[in-house]
């Protein structure tokens, strides 16, 4: 199992390239690059990824309920839409669209988000012996007001938490695979409950304030 965390627009990216980068990103816009090895087929992969109305089954730690609102108008699941309803550590709910908008089987899966967040995301998958390398790319702005808002100030915060559940979802697709194997798998980690959500963001927002308060005076601010 192995995951890999990254916000550059593209590999081999220089340092100087990448501030500009992120400087020129408005505060409530995130650009999220995630790598996922899995000792798997991509065939198999692919078909369990484009399972999304099984996603409350088999990463129930962020996705809560899938609702399809309009079936495939193309090629493969191209013009599926759904309804997702999802979560992190954090205490807030996102609400948001799906449009699948390219389905290139097993090699590549492409998707359109609007409602709480706008923007885009691409898995693509590569054979590599016996393990399918994984990478997606998710280009979104916020639009939910706690996160427009907020994320000029809470930006890591909110960073972490996208990164908590793609991490939960590399350990949900393992136990997947094998249980679509029929081997006997442990039930995949379930929801955040809401008491111990709470608890991390007011310890959140209790440290921040110290932790500025820290720097501006070892600063001499």
């Amino acid at each position: 199992m192995s995951t890999r965390e990254g916000i550059s627009m593209r590999e081999g990216i220089s340092m100087r390239e990448r501030m500009a980068s992120r400087s020129a990103m408005a505060s409530h816009e995130y650009h999220f690059v995630t790598h996922w090895r899995v000792k798997a087929l991509r065939e198999e992969v692919f078909e369990v990824l484009t399972d999304s109305e099984s996603l409350p089954r088999w990463w129930p730690s962020v996705y809560r309920n899938v609702e399809p609102i309009a079936p495939s108008t193309g090629p493969g699941g191209v013009g599926k839409r759904l309804l997702l309803d999802t979560q992190g550590w954090l205490p807030y709910r996102l609400r948001w669209e799906l449009c699948v908008v390219d389905h290139q089987p097993p090699s590549r899966l492409a998707l359109e988000a609007t409602g709480d967040f706008v923007g885009t995301g691409v898995w693509t998958l590569a054979q590599n012996g016996d393990t399918t390398e994984l990478r997606y790319e998710w280009a979104i702005r916020a639009q939910k007001p706690l996160l427009r808002h907020l994320s000029f100030l809470l930006k890591p915060v909110f960073s972490l938490n996208h990164r908590w559940a793609m991490a939960r979802g590399l350990e949900s697709l393992e136990l997947e695979l094998e249980r679509r194997r029929g081997k006997p798998v442990a039930a995949p980690r379930g929801p955040v409950s809401a008491l111990r959500s709470g608890l991390v963001l007011a310890g959140v927002l209790v440290g921040l304030p110290l932790a500025l308060y820290a720097t501006l005076t070892l600063s001499g601010g």
